[in-house]
């Protein structure tokens, strides 16, 4: 049986187990690692019991401790995202296109249509409603400043989801042994060929660049959608770059640079103007055109009812209720599809390094 046909649409018994044998060696390795550091956990356990006392005991400081808490745990949800976006198994999770890009687009809407970004809190974050002060100007900075945290949360969640290809290539080398992926590995055999494709090429140009770089290398990749990123983590590992070029490239580059590329972008497109524009160009289209047309402007109209009466606008008409559901479906079905991804990378993951390490120590 061959590790890429381990998936779990055709040998489903099969993967389950294999991935179950996977987490439970993680398990095991966690704990080891705990206890191998367990002054520092300990240490860690009592402080976070210090801070949690603090939180809950009543006093002077109990205003300041529920803002605290609300900024950290709205913090945490987006760094969350962003690790879940690009840690290194299998494929990542788009929470931009899920969760952050609706968000970014939702204030900007509701910007436009209140005059403000001052929004009542609470209920904002969680839902956002026009506020009684006067309006003001909006341009696409304010927005931008608006909904910064949360791009660069978020943006430093996915500076975080990188490091474990980088840390897993550092070990390697410094115990001795052969990175264990095959992209990686690849590259000294792409080096000496001519007749490479473009996704080769991409792959052997980031590696070189990378490698001679340094840290304008990295803050250059890390800067633009780059899905062989876990190479210049690889890279950067094998080679023993300093963990703070390495890591301190790679945040700049995700949680300032690119995020700003990507907030910038999403104003821009869902700013007044552009989506009056996006009327006119269905309106516009033949045949469909005018049936697109009325369901979308009834949903807008519907949305910017709800920011001017808090929420409480409407019950849910047709049209709105069509495309919450077609989203729903959308974040569903992407949500299982990482989790398959999951199941199938840390099967395969178990297969390769045992079954056939045991095959290829037999062999020798």
């Amino acid at each position: 049986m061959e590790r890429e046909s381990l998936v779990i649409w055709r040998s489903p018994v099969q993967t389950l187990y294999y991935c179950t044998m996977q987490l439970g060696c993680e398990l095991i390795r966690a704990i080891k690692f705990v206890l191998s550091n367990i002054a520092r956990f300990l240490l860690l356990l009592v402080l976070c019991g210090l801070v949690a006392a603090s939180f809950h005991l009543e006093g002077p400081h109990t205003p300041y401790t529920e803002v605290l808490s609300s900024k950290f745990s709205w913090c945490l949800y987006w760094v969350g995202l962003g690790v879940l976006s690009s840690v290194g198994l299998g494929t990542g999770l788009h929470t931009f296109l899920l969760y952050l890009g609706p968000h970014i687009a939702s204030v900007t809407m509701a910007a436009w249509e209140c005059g403000s970004v001052d929004f009542p809190e609470p209920p904002y974050p969680e839902q956002i409603t026009c506020g009684t002060g006067p309006a003001t100007t909006i341009d696409l900075w304010t927005i931008v400043t608006k909904v910064r945290l949360e791009a660069f949360m978020w943006g430093a969640g996915t500076a975080l989801g990188e490091l474990p290809p980088y840390f897993m290539a550092r070990a390697a080398r410094l115990s001795g042994q052969k990175v264990e992926d095959e992209d990686f590995n690849e590259l000294d055999e792409l080096k000496g060929k001519n007749d490479l494709d473009i996704w080769s090429r991409a792959k052997l140009a980031m590696h070189t660049l990378v490698q001679k770089a340094g840290f304008i290398g990295i803050l250059l990749c890390a800067s633009i959608p780059n899905p062989l990123f876990d190479l210049a983590g690889l890279t950067c590992g094998h080679f023993l770059v300093p963990f703070t070029t390495f890591f301190g490239a790679t945040l700049i580059g995700k949680a300032v640079v690119k995020m700003h590329i990507q907030m910038l972008f999403v104003v821009f497109i869902f700013s007044k103007h552009h989506l009056e524009a996006l009327e006119t160009l269905i309106s516009s289209i033949p045949e469909i055109g005018p049936a697109i047309h009325a369901p979308f402007v009834e949903f807008m109209d519907k949305q910017k009812a709800k920011l001017r009466s808090g929420g409480k606008q409407g019950g849910g008409g047709g049209s709105e209720s069509v495309l919450s559901k077609c989203f729903e479906v959308f974040v569903i079905g992407m949500i299982l599809y990482f989790v398959v991804s999951l199941v199938n990378s840390l099967a395969q993951q178990y297969y390769k390094d045992n079954v056939e390490g045991q095959k290829a120590k037999k062999a020798k």
